[in-house]
């Protein structure tokens, strides 16, 4: 009886956080972007003629190049007024560029360093006014260290028992990932990117592994998915992964991780995963 109400004040929680949040992620794996894939965030966004696109840079160790690069392609295909709001230089306290932040209907994170990014917003209003606009049926868009910081718990890169950096980890041993907070706008599922191109499997599994109760998305380069509450459609060119519900998670007395199965898939264009939002 007692695990029944549980799973109805869980699964109460989860229908009002669908219901409160009445915007997109529009979440892109690193690598090229096509115009095509662009075109379809703009039409995820649904922009009105007096909408703009707020460019969030802080990620980047070139955000001024990054945002030109991005600016220069919307121009191309759209005609949106496109505003760069770099708060790694600018007080994240100002008042009319917060207001500005959580109007938008169309935000857009850089790649670069996620931590980097998270050291300028979280426990900020910036941090509020992402939520705010979300909330209110905005497209929060990322790349690359952009789509890693929509997760509550994000990957870092860092390997904690290897202190060398590796763009995949060679081993998968038990408390070696390494997460930080991030933007939460997905509280129960974890993004990875660049991840067919780098190889990422041993990153993504031990994510699942140190959370095994979430959803784990690796979203190859050039390629995206679009979630909207707790459905996730995979658009652009190449794959993404899906892992989730591993049985009989284990680790030996040298810490190696092991389990007996979990599900597992590969979906491309026009795919619609479940997550947790």
């Amino acid at each position: 009886m007692r695990k029944k109400v549980l799973f109805l004040v869980l699964l109460a929680f989860s229908l009002s956080t669908y219901a409160q949040n009445k915007g997109n992620l529009f979440i892109i794996g690193g690598g090229n972007r096509s115009d095509d894939l662009m075109r379809q965030m703009l039409q995820t966004a649904n922009l009105k003629s007096n909408d703009y696109i707020v460019v969030l840079p802080m990620a980047s160790t070139i955000p001024d190049s990054g945002f030109k690069s991005f600016s220069s392609q919307m121009n191309k295909i759209d005609s949106h007024v496109v505003k760069n709001f770099n708060f790694s230089k600018h007080d994240v306290n100002d008042k009319n560029w917060i207001d500005s932040l959580s109007a938008a209907k169309l935000i857009y994170i850089l790649g670069g360093d996620q931590s980097r990014f998270m050291k300028s917003v979280l426990k900020t209003p910036v941090y509020d006014a992402i939520h705010k606009a979300y909330k209110n049926g905005s497209t929060i868009a990322g790349t690359s260290a952009g789509a890693a910081v929509m997760s509550k718990y994000m990957i870092t890169g860092k390997q904690l028992l290897d202190t060398v950096y590796k763009e995949t980890f060679n081993k998968l041993w038990d408390k070696n990932i390494q997460f930080e907070e991030g933007i939460g706008l997905l509280q129960n599922t974890i993004i990875d990117q660049h991840f067919l191109k780098r190889n990422r499997y041993n990153r993504l599994i031990s994510a699942l592994a140190a959370h095994p109760k979430m959803i784990c998305i690796g979203i190859d380069e050039s390629t995206a998915i679009i979630v909207h509450a707790n459905k996730a459609t995979v658009a652009g060119d190449s794959q993404v992964i899906r892992l989730a519900k591993p049985i009989a998670l284990k680790k030996t007395e040298k810490g190696l991780l092991k389990f007996n199965q979990a599900d597992f898939g590969i979906f491309t264009a026009g795919d619609v995963i479940d997550i947790l939002p």
